[in-house]
C-alpha cells in the first residue's frame, strides 16, 4: 500500500521507514518483465480511482505484470468495468484486477476475493456469504486443468479459528496453497502459516516478508 494519499504506513508500526525506495529496489532486482505479480490488496490509501492515479501509475513503472485482488482498505475499488476503463484513459497498461475472476500463468491460475475477518455480528454473515460467492465464481472461472491458487486479502485461517466457508470452498476445488495480507508489526507472529486442512497457507503481507516478492 502507499502512502501517497496523505496517509503514512508506519501507522502499523513496524519497519515502514523508506518502504517504497526498498520495495522498488527489492522489485526490481528480483522480478522481469515476462514475470507476473500478484497483489494481495491494499494498494493505496486512495478514496477514489482518480486519487489512487499516482500510486498505480508508481506499480505500472515496475517490471511485470500486475494482478490486484480487492483488499479492505481499497476504497477506490470499483466495477471491473469502470477500474479498467480508468486504467486504459490514462495508459496504464500493466494491470488487470481478479474480481469473480481468474488469471492463467502457465499451468497455473490465480484464484481469489477480498474475504472477511471476522464473524461475530448478521453483517459479519452477510460479508461472508457474499466473499465466499466471490471466491467460488473466481475458482469456478479458472481452467479445469489448472493448479488453483487462492490469494486472499484477509487471512482465512487465523489464531483461534478460520471462516469455514472459505475453507471448504477451497477444498472443493482443490486448492492446495493459499496466499494473504492484511496483518502487520505486531499482528505478523500471530499468523497462520504452513499446512492446515490439506492447505498450505502463507502471509505475504509487505512488511512480513521485508517488501521483498515471494516466488509462487
Amino acid at each position: 500500500m502507499s502512502g501517497t494519499a496523505d496517509k503514512p504506513m508506519d501507522v502499523f508500526g513496524g519497519k515502514w521507514e523508506n518502504y517504497t525506495e526498498k520495495l522498488k529496489t527489492n522489485w526490481e532486482a528480483s522480478v522481469g518483465d515476462e514475470d507476473t505479480v500478484v497483489l494481495a490488496g491494499d494498494i493505496s490509501w486512495a478514496m477514489s480511482l482518480e486519487d489512487a492515479k499516482s500510486d498505480f501509475e508508481f506499480l505500472d513503472s515496475l517490471p511485470g505484470r500486475k494482478v490486484i485482488v480487492k483488499g479492505n482498505h481499497d476504497y477506490w475499488w470499483g466495477t471491473v468495468g469502470k477500474m479498467n476503463a480508468f486504467l486504459k484513459e490514462n495508459g496504464i497498461k500493466s494491470i488487470e484486477f481478479i474480481y469473480n475472476s481468474s488469471v492463467t500463468i502457465g499451468d497455473m491460475a490465480i484464484c481469489g476475493t477480498r474475504g472477511w475477518g471476522e464473524r461475530q455480528t448478521e453483517k459479519d454473515e452477510k460479508i461472508i456469504a457474499r466473499e465466499s460467492g466471490r471466491l467460488e465464481r473466481s475458482l469456478m472461472s479458472a481452467p479445469e486443468n489448472a493448479e488453483k491458487i487462492a490469494v486472499m486479502h484477509y487471512p482465512p485461517v487465523f489464531e483461534n479459528g478460520y471462516i469455514a466457508e472459505f475453507v471448504r470452498i477451497m477444498q472443493k476445488y482443490g486448492v492446495k496453497r493459499c496466499y494473504y495480507g492484511h496483518l502487520h508489526a505486531n499482528s505478523i507472529p500471530k499468523a497462520v502459516q504452513g499446512m492446515y486442512q490439506g492447505i498450505e497457507f502463507f502471509l505475504v503481507s509487505a512488511d512480513s516478508i521485508d517488501f521483498l516478492p515471494v516466488t509462487i
